[in-house]
């Protein structure tokens, strides 16, 4: 291969490597060597990894699928739940409402059809809501309360993302009312008659 220097550079056909004066040479390997770790991590060995629920899972998951017995349909969902992510189909019908509700983490809507009412309570009770019609895009922060309210004379249809696989989902009016904690305790929260009529609806007790 011909070499040609000139000044710093030393060019090698049409490659060129810059020479910097003066930088400790055992810093460049050190760097390379952090970037080839990075690399090897980076890079998978598989183009997919589908889970195969015949089998128990572990620490780490379900052991993958064998490729040959893997379809297309296993990468087309109505809803997501992955390492790091989960998604789901939202389809509201006319008057349709998803009620206040909080996750521990983040959530993304996309609004694929119709129009809808989308917002969030921040920590100081404001209230953060928008009209979101066809190709909006909303964020709803971590563990804050939101909701999504239909209107509009059609149907509507939305598409949301979460950065976790148990993401959790927790209504105000659920919390309250389908467990056994005392209705008197809660009724200095609540009217009286409220919690009992909530409770019958959602199956809690006392």
């Amino acid at each position: 291969m011909k070499q040609n220097r000139v000044g710093h550079t030393i060019i090698y056909s049409s490659i060129h490597f810059k020479i910097v004066p003066n930088v400790d040479a055992h810093k460049i390997i050190f760097f390379f060597i952090l970037l080839l770790v990075y690399l090897s991590i980076a890079t998978s060995v598989v183009d997919f990894c589908v889970a195969d629920f015949n089998y128990p899972g572990g620490p780490t998951g379900f052991p993958c699928k064998n490729p040959a017995n893997v379809t297309v349909d296993d990468f087309v969902f109505s809803s997501l739940s992955i390492p790091g992510l989960s998604m789901a189909r939202l389809d509201f019908g006319v008057g349709g409402a998803i009620p206040i509700h909080a996750h521990r983490v983040s959530e993304v809507i996309l609004v694929v059809e119709g129009t809808i009412i989308a917002g969030f309570i921040g920590s100081d009770n404001t209230a953060y809501y928008k009209t979101l019609n066809k190709g909006d895009i909303m964020i709803f922060p971590h563990s804050l309360l939101h909701f999504q309210v239909k209107v509009g004379d059609s149907p509507a249809l939305a598409f949301v993302s979460l950065n976790s696989a148990n993401p959790g989902f927790q209504t105000t009016t659920v919390a309250l009312a389908a467990n056994d904690l005392p209705t008197n305790i809660i009724q200095k929260m609540l009217d009286a008659e409220q919690v009992r009529e909530l409770k019958s609806i959602f199956g809690g007790t006392n």
